[in-house]
């Protein structure tokens, strides 16, 4: 049975790019990754390998439609990550989830990924 989300695999002409964006943006640390063969980062949430970067020579383009329309991810520590967001002059856009008042959170990554960050209700500033 499915429990949870593993990580993401984002192919990038960028890596250095995504590398800085992921750290700056969003917090996470680039850790440990095996030796793959090919170029590569893994950016961790504490010590979970959240986000699999592969570099590529040229940017993926994509194919008709878009499958993946974002990837999200569950946090803490609404007001300190908006100020994160501020600080480093990333645009994103705020909501409140239908039902259950969670705070979203949409950003894009460098290659014009769409992250979804998602904060309990409690944590909203009304």
């Amino acid at each position: 049975m499915i429990r949870r989300l593993d990580h993401v695999n984002v192919r990038t002409a960028h890596l250095e790019t995504l590398v800085s964006f992921y750290a700056q943006a969003l917090g996470l640390e680039r850790g440990e990754r095996p030796p793959l063969g090919f170029p590569g980062a893994w950016m961790y949430a504490g010590d979970q390998a959240v986000i699999h970067l592969v570099g590529v020579e040229q940017q993926p383009e994509p194919e008709g439609s878009l499958r993946l329309e974002h990837f999200a991810f569950s946090a803490s520590g609404l007001r300190d990550f908006l100020a994160r967001l501020r600080q480093q002059g990333i645009d994103f856009k705020q909501s409140r989830q239908a039902g259950t008042g969670n705070v979203v959170i949409n950003v894009k990554d460098p290659d014009g990924n769409r992250l979804h960050i998602d904060f309990p209700a409690a944590e909203a500033a009304d």
